[in-house]
């Protein structure tokens, strides 16, 4: 009787230990895909970074906003324009420019109101500027001078400089399709800034500014795209600012 029960047995013997050697096999499979998201880590929705791959969004608050934005950083080749809107009792005023980057270099290319073009050049050190389609330009060092003044805008490093209490609301949210870190701050009782950075490209998408509940400024930003931006980055005299010229 026990020969005859040795093949069950050994049969027995042998699924049993594949069973515990399959379930065994998948634990660990299961085990090497778990991964314990730290506490600042908002899984689920994600973004594409600057180099096109797919970055995790790092929860945004009021008291975390500012770390985050410090991890951004502007593309360093691009094209847009921005319009820039004043407003005030009785009236407003919309200026709009054209902007483009590369090589350390922005040129802006701001139009007034009477159809004039304001051209300037500036890599921070140098700054270069005529007007229309002068043939002469006046240059001289940068100073206080620079490309985000002359698109009388605010930038992003204005939202590290506050101070973290005046930091009213910040979160995601998208500004005419682009994702953006948006961020509210009240530097007074009745003044009310607000901003939209995109989280692909690091620019300032939008601002505002309230007086009260009534609007004084408006300024929002679309991205275009010219081919051959170097274009750009040639004084009336011939002279080529582009990096590598």
């Amino acid at each position: 009787m026990g020969k005859k029960n040795t093949p069950i047995l050994a049969a027995i013997t042998v699924l049993t230990v594949l069973i515990v050697v399959l379930l065994a096999l998948n634990s660990v499979r299961r085990s090497a895909h778990i991964h314990l998201p730290e506490a600042d880590v908002q899984q689920g929705t994600e973004s594409g970074n600057m180099d096109g791959s797919a970055i995790h969004q790092i929860m945004v608050k009021p008291d975390t906003v500012q770390s985050v934005i410090a991890t951004l950083q502007r593309s360093d080749q691009y094209s847009r324009s921005v319009t820039v809107e004043q407003i005030w009792s009785g009236g407003s005023g919309i200026s709009s420019s054209d902007i483009y980057v590369m090589g350390g270099w922005t040129r802006v290319d701001t139009h007034g109101t009477d159809g004039s073009v304001r051209h300037s050049l500036t890599d921070g050190e140098k700054t270069y500027i005529w007007y229309d389609d002068e043939t002469t330009y006046f240059s001289g060092a940068a100073g206080s001078f620079s490309a985000d003044n002359e698109q009388s805008i605010p930038t992003y490093e204005d939202i590290l400089a506050v101070a973290q209490e005046e930091i009213f609301a910040a979160d995601y949210r998208s500004y005419s399709g682009t994702d953006c870190i948006y961020v509210e701050t009240r530097v007074s009782a009745q003044t009310k800034l607000c901003w939209w950075v995109s989280v692909s490209t690091g620019l300032l998408t939008a601002a505002e500014k309230y007086e009260g509940d009534l609007l004084v400024y408006r300024m929002s930003a679309a991205e275009s795209s010219d081919s051959v931006l170097a274009d750009y980055f040639v004084l009336p005299d011939g002279t080529a600012l582009h990096q590598g010229s």
